[in-house]
């Protein structure tokens, strides 16, 4: 005998429990490649073959279907009235009926087919699963371990699937080894030529905004939210936040009480990650001025149409509006979503009018010297005896 049915049995239920799957799924595949190995040893390529396996018993059992005819001519798909009324009694020419018999043996080669087309559905109904299990999991982080690493590609196993974290998705600066345990952002699942791939990343703006969101119980009251991100993974991430409560501070809120909040998360992203917290501001020249935080401002003209933003700083806080390598001014364009321009303060510059709107902190006036002040004083007091 070339295929020993009842142990094919235990092994389906086997396979059944190792992978997770259904057993019903684990016994439609079977049943399935046993009906093509049927057609190939006993019947016809064509032939319309289901067939039956008791799991318990090891029995398989074939039902071929034969169309009811006055005289047959091709057996394979036919049978004659007479012998279909011999079956059932009220059985009418043009019924389609099922013949059953009794499946002892394969030859090899069925056999061999068989079982090659049971592993290959086997992997695709794994797949399946898997894929429907995960859909619902896209957008949330999980945990994962590090299985191996691949050149750029980090293999992640993620439990009961395997997925991958592209260069563009790591968080630049930071080391992965087998082994090592780490939340991942589940960004996506696709469908590939080999079956769904698990897309995972560390390095991309909704990680940032999901760790937030763990440690600030606050965004999940509605108290306060997170506006906007702009990230360079592994470098700074700047943060714009707003409050929905009157008197609660949006960046304290996230910031925590000596800094607990943002430093469990600059924990799990790496503490070479600087994080800037702003204040959202519902008015772009306030964003924009809040976005190149810790700059000091003296003025921004928009042009709205162009999405464009001149933006003015004493000559002082030049390099710090810009940021190493641009590194500032560029994040902050990204959070505002205006091209910004940052340019010295000049002497006696004239402000544009027309479509460019324009806007100038007032000036805080310089604080005297103790020696001006009682000079101040004495002359105030002179003027007052005259």
């Amino acid at each position: 005998m070339e295929m020993d049915f009842k142990q094919l049995g235990v092994a389906i239920k086997a396979i059944a429990e190792e992978k997770n799957l259904p057993e019903e799924t684990v016994q439609e595949v079977v049943e399935q490649a046993l009906a093509a190995a049927y057609r190939r040893d006993y019947g016809d390529r064509e032939q319309e073959v289901r067939v039956t396996m008791n799991l318990n018993t090891g029995d398989v059992d074939a039902f071929i279907a034969k169309e009811v005819v006055e005289r047959v001519g091709d057996p394979a798909y036919e049978i004659s009235l007479v012998d279909a009324q011999v079956m059932k009694k009220d059985a009418n020419i043009g019924d389609i009926m099922e013949i059953h018999e009794k499946v002892e043996d394969f030859g090899r080669v069925a056999a061999q087919t068989a079982k090659q087309v049971i592993l290959q559905r086997l992997r695709e109904s794994e797949r399946e699963i898997i894929m429907n299990e995960y859909e619902d999991k896209i957008g949330t982080v999980i945990n994962a371990v590090v299985s191996r690493v691949e050149g750029n590609i980090v293999r992640i196993d993620l439990g009961k699937a395997q997925g991958i974290m592209p260069r563009s998705e790591q968080i630049q600066g930071e080391r992965y080894y087998p082994g090592q345990r780490l939340k991942v952002f589940l960004k996506d699942v696709e469908r590939g030529f080999r079956g769904p791939q698990l897309v995972v990343s560390r390095g991309n703006r909704e990680f940032i905004e999901w760790l937030f969101r763990s440690e600030v119980p606050e965004m999940e009251s509605g108290a306060v939210e997170i506006k906007g991100i702009a990230r360079e993974a592994g470098v700074r991430s700047k943060i714009a936040v707003a409050s929905n409560v009157p008197g609660v501070d949006p960046v304290g809120t996230f910031v925590g009480g000596h800094g607990t909040r943002v430093n469990a998360v600059m924990s799990e992203i790496g503490e070479q990650e600087k994080i800037d917290i702003v204040v959202w501001a519902e008015n772009t020249i306030e964003y924009i001025m809040n976005a190149l935080s810790p700059t000091k401002v003296s003025r921004v003209e928009l042009d709205e149409e162009r999405q464009r933003a001149r933006v003015v700083v004493p000559e002082d806080q030049l390099s710090i509006a810009i940021g190493k390598s641009g590194q500032n001014v560029r994040l902050a364009s990204k959070l505002s979503g205006y091209d910004i321009d940052i340019e010295a303060e000049k002497a006696d510059e004239p402000i544009v009018e027309g479509k460019i709107e324009t806007t100038e902190l007032p000036k805080v006036p310089k604080l005297k010297r103790k020696s001006d002040l009682e000079n101040s004083l004495l002359e105030a007091i002179e003027e007052h005896g005259e």
